[in-house]
């Protein structure tokens, strides 16, 4: 998952850039996503469910909108790799680690950080580390040694330009750090537009969004 690009060095270089990360979304059709966010569309209505390996249509609906760090590991393995397992294949493999559990409501919660790493790490010989608590300097230092990193921030990071709702509650993968002009750049599994998809960010925006927590994988 390294790259010549993403090498460490001593101190961290001011400019870390993961190059070649794919740009993959929690949802079948990336298109589809301003309407499911913004216009009450069902995603589960895709008529692409199919592509991201569900068996049923019911299935992709049951979890598309609960899939963010899963993506953020599919785009971790396809740049490490060259290619990936299909998003669903992913999920039912890691399930049994603990990844999502269900409630008593018929609902789910997750996606669990430690066991993402024990199946990451089992399934796929991805190594890495939960961040409890996670600083800008340590993502920049995780990044510098040629680790990516899944960050935890608010769905609405994908419109920067507005005012952070909160912070937390969904996972984007964190590809690059300029300390020079301040600004991170990640990949977003549900943006809305391309440029959200794969967006730069002034770090003192993203921070409104950040929850201070995540995790880094290593390069393999």
């Amino acid at each position: 998952m390294s790259c010549p690009a993403c090498q460490a060095s001593t101190p961290p270089a001011t400019r870390v850039r993961h190059e070649d990360v794919p740009v993959y979304t929690q949802y079948a059709t990336a298109d589809l996503i301003a309407d499911i966010a913004y216009h009450g569309r069902d995603p589960g209505e895709d008529p692409a469910w199919a592509a991201t390996g569900a068996r049923t249509q019911t299935e992709y609906a049951t979890w598309c909108r609960h899939l963010c760090g899963l993506t953020c590991l599919r785009m971790a393995l396809a740049h490490r790799d060259g290619t990936a397992p299909p998003l669903l294949d992913l999920l039912r493999a890691s399930l049994p680690h603990g990844t999502y559990l269900p409630t008593d409501d018929g609902g789910i919660l997750g996606m669990f950080y430690a066991p993402l790493l024990e199946y990451a790490r089992i399934a796929h010989g991805l190594d890495g580390q939960v961040h409890p608590h996670l600083d800008l300097d340590q993502i920049h230092e995780r990044l510098a040694a040629g680790a990516l990193v899944i960050a935890s921030v608010h769905k609405e990071i994908r419109r920067p330009d507005r005012p952070a709702p909160g912070t937390g509650g969904h996972l984007v993968l964190l590809t690059g750090y300029d300390t020079t002009t301040a600004t991170l750049t990640l990949h977003n599994p549900s943006g809305h537009t391309p440029t959200s998809r794969v967006a730069e960010l002034p770090v003192d925006t993203f921070q409104t969004f950040f929850a201070y927590k995540g995790i880094s994988f290593l390069p393999g």
